[in-house]
This record gives C-alpha cells, sequence and structure tokens, in this order.
C-alpha cells in the first residue's frame, strides 16, 4: 500500500484554566460547540446503525461516575450545558464504549523501558470521526497539569501528567461485557491521568472502578510500565518482558484471555501483535518507533478496507507518542506512513 501522501491538520489544542470541574466543563463546552455538536452528531449515526440501547446505558453509567468520580460527572454536566446538548448526551458519549461494546476494535501499543522510556500508540477508529478529536490541556488541582488526546465531550483518553504518568488506551472485548452498570473506561483513564503518578497508584485507581466494558490502559512512568487488561471479570496486570511491552486489542492474560470475543472472527488484533513481535529488534534501534510501524499487511497503519460499509471504516486516526519525563505529548495526524502530516508537542 502506498504511503499517505497528503497533510493531514493535527487536531487543535484546547487549554483550560478552571479547576472547578463544572465551571471548566462548561467552558470546554461552549468554547468547542461546534467540535461537541459534531462529535455527538457523528456517534449518534452509529449508536442508530447499532440499535443500542444509548439513554438507558448513558443515565446507568453516569450514576457510576457520580458515586466514584463526582468530580467528572460534574464535568460531564458542565460540558453538557456550555455546549446546549443535554447531559445525557455527553454521558453517552463518555459512555461510547460501554454502548458500542461489541465493536471492533483497532489500536496498537509500544512501550520501550528506557530511560527515558518511548511510547507510540497507533489510534484506529471509525474514519468519519477524524474530526472530532482535540488535546486538551487542563489542571484538575493546583501545580498538576494533564494533557489528553480525546474526542469533543469525552473527558478524557490517551495522555500524560505533570507528575510523569502517561497513559495508552486499547479496546477490547470481553464475555463479561454488556449493559450499563458500570464506570465508563474514559472515566477510569482520566481520574487516572488526574489523581496518579505511578504505574502502581495507576493500577489502584483502576482496580477499583467496577467496569461494564473491556480496555487496557497501558501505564508508563520514569521507572516502569504494565499493560493493565481491565473488564468485568476483573483486572490484570502485564509487566515488560526485557523492557518491552506490546499491546493490541485481545487479552494476553491466560484467564482472562477464557473470555476473549473473537479471534476466529476477527484475527487482526492478533496478525498485529505478531507482526510487532517481530520487529522488535528493529523498534529497539530504530529513531523514530513510527518508521517501524508503517506495517499495512496485517495491518499495524489502518486504513479502511474498499468498499467497507458506514460503521466499517476503520482508519488510523492518530499517531501518539508520550514523553513521560517531560509531561508532554507528541502526535500527528494520521497513521505512521502519513510522513507529511506535521507532528505537534503539547
Amino acid at each position: 500500500m502506498a504511503m499517505r501522501a497528503e497533510a493531514l491538520t493535527p487536531p487543535p489544542v484546547v487549554r483550560s484554566a478552571q479547576t472547578e470541574p463544572r465551571e471548566r466543563g462548561r467552558a470546554l463546552g461552549a468554547d468547542a460547540r461546534e467540535g461537541v455538536v459534531r462529535c455527538w452528531a457523528g456517534y449518534e449515526r452509529l449508536f442508530d446503525v447499532w440499535g443500542a440501547d444509548v439513554r438507558e446505558i448513558a443515565d446507568a453509567t453516569l450514576e457510576r461516575t457520580h458515586a466514584w468520580a463526582p468530580g467528572l460527572a460534574d464535568e460531564i454536566a458542565g460540558i453538557a450545558a456550555g455546549a446546549g446538548l443535554e447531559t445525557w448526551q455527553i454521558a453517552a458519549l463518555n459512555a461510547r464504549t460501554e454502548i458500542l461494546a461489541r465493536g471492533r476494535g483497532e489500536c496498537s501499543t509500544v512501550v520501550l523501558l528506557e530511560t527515558p522510556p518511548r511510547t507510540l500508540q497507533t489510534w484506529d477508529w471509525h474514519e468519519h470521526l477524524r474530526d472530532v478529536t482535540f488535546v486538551w490541556e487542563l489542571e484538575p488541582r493546583p501545580g498538576h497539569v494533564v494533557r489528553t488526546f480525546t474526542e469533543y465531550g469525552i473527558v478524557g483518553k490517551i495522555g500524560v501528567n505533570s507528575a510523569g504518568l502517561g497513559l495508552h488506551v486499547n479496546i477490547l472485548h470481553h464475555a463479561s461485557d454488556g449493559g450499563g452498570d458500570g464506570v465508563p473506561v474514559h472515566i477510569v483513564a482520566r481520574r487516572v491521568l488526574d489523581e496518579a503518578a505511578t504505574v502502581d497508584e495507576a493500577a489502584e485507581i483502576a482496580r477499583s472502578a467496577d467496569v461494564c466494558a473491556s480496555t487496557v490502559l497501558t501505564a508508563v512512568d520514569r521507572h516502569s510500565a504494565a499493560c493493565l487488561e481491565l473488564c468485568p471479570a476483573g483486572l490484570a496486570e502485564l509487566r515488560p518482558s526485557d523492557g518491552v511491552l506490546l499491546h493490541t486489542n485481545h487479552f494476553l492474560d491466560p484467564e482472562l484471555a477464557e473470555g476473549e470475543d473473537s479471534r476466529e472472527e476477527d484475527p487482526g488484533s492478533w496478525d498485529r501483535l505478531e507482526a510487532l513481535e517481530q520487529c522488535t529488534e528493529e523498534l529497539r534501534a530504530a529513531p523514530s518507533l513510527s518508521d517501524v510501524m508503517k506495517v499495512h499487511d496485517a495491518p499495524v497503519c489502518c486504513h479502511p478496507e474498499p468498499g467497507a460499509p458506514f460503521g466499517e471504516r476503520y482508519a488510523t486516526l492518530a499517531t501518539i507518542s508520550l514523553d513521560v519525563a517531560g509531561g508532554h505529548l507528541r502526535l500527528r495526524a494520521g497513521g505512521p506512513c502519513a510522513e507529511a502530516s506535521p507532528w505537534i508537542t503539547v
């Protein structure tokens, strides 16, 4: 496959000075109203195609968020007020993984535990949602800065904080997934970024959340890393092997893998992990991890399949690395092959 030649525009950066959650959300919703409304419209199309019980799941997960992370529930309400949407609609955006729990997932994450650590993730998702992402810089408490790549209306996703904790996110699927009786995984990711300074603290926060969908949070600090495989059936911690952590979109913990959905129907995650394992030494030696991850056969660098219908047009929409020592993230729009697209550092 030919490399992408056109230069893609990087996602915008929004910086929030408010420290009170509801006011921070209200300001974001007002300032980025067009993006939030566009994001809701894009997901509403998906929800309609999938026939999900959107309002029911949104209400249930928001109730669980109120109990587990009340400040983030307030922030959701603020975003809705600022953008002129209903609170349940913003709650649905934050619970989009739970609502689309049986959807396909395609993201690949690499961590090299060097000094300092090097990380890279491809963020693969529905192509029609290419223009609903942004980078949010906020200060949940004085002196603690969070920088997160996310979607308008969703409070957090992939990111890093000034305490030196970084987080990559890959969707997973498990037989125990379903319903709305749980904390959304995006809420878990954001609370980790808000509160954790180490991998062990990230694991403790993630373990305290009762979830109803699955994900893997790859937490990295200056000295350690772990893939936290999280699902309604439990949480497993996977540590680096010889200084390397690789993860795609299936469970690697043997016990949780027994509930995997399902290799026979979509073997792509296993193919991508095998491709990354085969180029581990190239990754170690490469000045740029993205150069090694221009793999289309697996595909680590994902492009929509010709003729794929709406709801099945997956693409690598962003390539993201985390500087945990400096508390910054570096990203560009598109996949590792999007060489003409500029990198930005936030």
